[in-house]
């Protein structure tokens, strides 16, 4: 059990190596582009609250929702092997019925709560549909969530009645911007709340134990007395969850829904969060902080770019390169080869590659 432990410690501290190096670098080049890169001022917004502001800050908040769904992005590529592309569209469905529930009433408090958390619970009946294309009709995950990917949108044009519906109730805006004396960004907070409650659930659960089990082989995890159906379940309905969070943040953002355009995208860059991480897309072992990590590193790549003026058109074929260099610097082959290396150069044993 020891030993099996210190393996375990030593693959997700490889896995994390790659994201922390690409964030550091990032960091080190803004730094010598821009002493003044990172520094954080205090401004008065419009509503003439005290507020963070700043490059560093932007990224942070920037990447919100993009760090909740490669949280659950990263359970369902352990158990499934496979990705869900479909989150953006799930998120348009979740802000969707959010959105339609408040402007069914009067706004309250309560009745904020209560549209949350009708979100939530259609947003996990499609990821449980997923889940249930994935696990009991063995289709791969990514045929199987093209279809929410191809008709959410749709459903969420449904929900709204061809509308772009909004609400100026600043309690809602509050998700997405400033809780009156709070200088920090709600969705900042938001990340940090959604990351102590994955903390906890893997450390006192054995959710995580039996993810990493079936995505490494299901048969065996079957044998061993654990449904795989039903994880592989949950793990979709999590994400479900975490695409309810990331809609109706986005939601709050702005007060208004577009079906068209929210979180427009955001699949690639949630399965590049989880490679950039250091988890293999096969499957298998993963690390959670490592997918949060890239996030950021996605985020804050958008942001140097577009600090250094680099047109809009231009900027995803920036990052394009960047990733697919730090995707590939963190390859099983490029990790072997530079063991090899190592212990020629200075005669010591080779871990093999994981």
């Amino acid at each position: 059990m020891g030993k099996h432990k210190a393996a375990s410690h030593k693959t997700g501290g490889s896995q994390i190596i790659i994201p922390l190096l690409a964030l550091l670098a990032l960091v080190v080049f803004n730094l010598i582009r821009d002493p003044s890169f990172f520094s954080i001022q205090l401004l008065k917004n419009n509503y003439g609250n005290t507020v963070l502001a700043g490059n560093l800050i932007s990224i942070l908040n920037g990447a919100s929702e993009l760090a909740i769904l490669a949280m659950g992005m990263t359970l369902v590529t352990s158990a499934s092997r496979g990705q869900d592309i479909s989150v953006g569209a799930g998120a348009a469905i979740a802000g969707s019925v959010f959105l339609s529930i408040l402007l069914a009433g009067h706004i309250t408090w309560w009745l904020i709560i209560g549209a949350f958390l009708g979100s939530c619970v259609v947003a996990m009946i499609f990821g449980a549909f997923n889940g249930a294309l994935v696990a009991v009709f063995k289709i791969q995950p990514m045929i199987a969530t093209l279809i929410l990917f191809t008709i959410g949108r749709s459903i969420a044009y449904w929900i709204n009645g061809g509308a772009t519906p909004n609400v100026a109730d600043d309690r809602v805006k509050y998700l997405g911007n400033f809780i009156p004396g709070i200088p920090i960004p709600t969705p900042i907070l938001v990340v940090v709340a959604c990351a102590v409650i994955f903390f906890l659930v893997l450390k006192f659960t054995n959710l995580g134990l039996y993810t990493q089990a079936v995505g490494s082989n299901d048969r065996a995890a079957r044998l061993n007395g654990i449904s795989v159906v039903r994880v592989k379940l949950m793990a979709f309905m999590i994400l479900g969850l975490c695409v309810a969070v990331a809609g109706t943040m986005s939601v709050g953002r702005l007060g208004i829904i577009n079906h068209e355009t929210v979180l427009l995208g955001v699949e690639m860059d949630a399965i590049l969060a989880v490679a950039i991480g250091g988890n293999s897309l096969g499957g298998g072992k993963f690390n959670m902080a490592g997918s949060v990590i890239g996030a950021y590193v996605i985020q804050g790549l958008t942001v140097t770019l577009y600090a250094m003026k680099v047109p809009s058109t231009d900027v995803q074929a920036y990052k394009a390169v960047v990733i697919i260099a730090i995707v590939v610097i963190g390859s099983p082959v490029v990790k072997r080869v530079a063991g090899q290396m190592w212990g020629k150069l200075f005669g010591k044993k080779t871990m093999p590659a994981a």
